[in-house]
């Protein structure tokens, strides 16, 4: 008992800091940051981390802190609001999918497996060259390219628990299937859902990243954690603190992202519960 419950301490502590320095970053970035993010000054190009520039500068002579404050702004904003599009289509799309079965979960699941047949950041690529690099069409495709992993978790999920005793119960007392799929299986499907929404966030920030080093995520002046490192590629070796300290911020923001989920599967595992 000692070792699972150190075990899962371990996991929140470490990702509670590790995520904890990101999201500190994101809430100094909407009241201050040291200098205008997108303020350039050509005599200022590659000048080192200093008192005065807590991260260095770079090409544009811009203050890297302040670009990496506000870059956490986006990263958490375009990893939220995807996860948030791709739990809606898996609600809408799992729950009934798994209660009703039949021709109506056969369909859906055809659906889904035919989106999941193409690789995620291939289809996201092309939705977003189709309807043009924005971070708004970044968000939507990455929604959708991962609403089907949220289908299948909600499906095995709703099949599992409709045919506990409560639900039969609530079945033949005649209660509306929504009410059921809202009141009695959604609740229940939480401890399913919280740790592949927290892996979620993480895997649609790298999906982010993949597609602003090819152009199409977030699109300048502005930047996110990914941009910065697209943006910074060129100058490695001139000036390797334009890729440190992005790199660092997108690993503490993905791994601190890992442990919560590693503590929460442990947390609700039967075992953990048992004990």
């Amino acid at each position: 008992m000692r070792k699972y419950i150190d075990s899962r301490k371990i996991f929140y502590i470490t990702g509670g800091i590790l995520l904890g320095i990101v999201v500190l970053s994101f809430i100094v970035s909407l009241f201050w940051t040291p200098y205008d993010p997108n303020m350039t000054d050509a005599a200022s190009k590659f000048l080192p981390p200093s008192a005065e520039h807590l991260m260095g500068t770079d090409n544009f002579g811009r203050d890297l802190f302040s670009r990496v404050l506000s870059a956490s702004k986006y990263t958490i904003y375009i990893s939220f609001s995807g996860v948030s599009i791709a739990l809606l289509i898996g609600t809408l799309t799992g729950l009934p999918s798994g209660y009703f079965g039949g021709i109506s979960d056969r369909l859906i699941m055809l659906l889904m497996n035919a989106v999941m047949c193409f690789p995620g950041i291939l289809l996201a690529l092309v939705a977003v060259a189709v309807f043009g690099p924005s971070m708004f069409n970044v968000v939507w495709a990455l929604g959708i390219v991962f609403g089907p992993t949220f289908t299948r978790v909600y499906r095995s999920g709703t099949m599992e628990i409709k045919e506990r005793d409560y639900i039969l119960h609530a079945k033949v007392m005649g209660i509306n299937p929504l009410r059921i799929m809202a009141l009695h299986i959604f609740p229940n499907l939480v401890p399913l859902i919280l740790p592949a929404t927290v892996i979620g966030l993480a895997n649609m920030t790298l999906f982010e990243s993949g597609m602003s080093y090819l152009g199409l995520g977030v699109q300048p002046p502005d930047a996110s954690f990914g941009k910065l490192l697209a943006d910074s590629q060129a100058y490695m070796t001139r000036a390797p603190w334009l890729v440190i300290f992005p790199a660092l911020m997108l690993v503490f923001y993905i791994l601190g992202l890992y442990f919560i989920s590693e503590g929460i599967r442990v947390s609700t595992s039967r075992g953990g519960v048992e004990r």
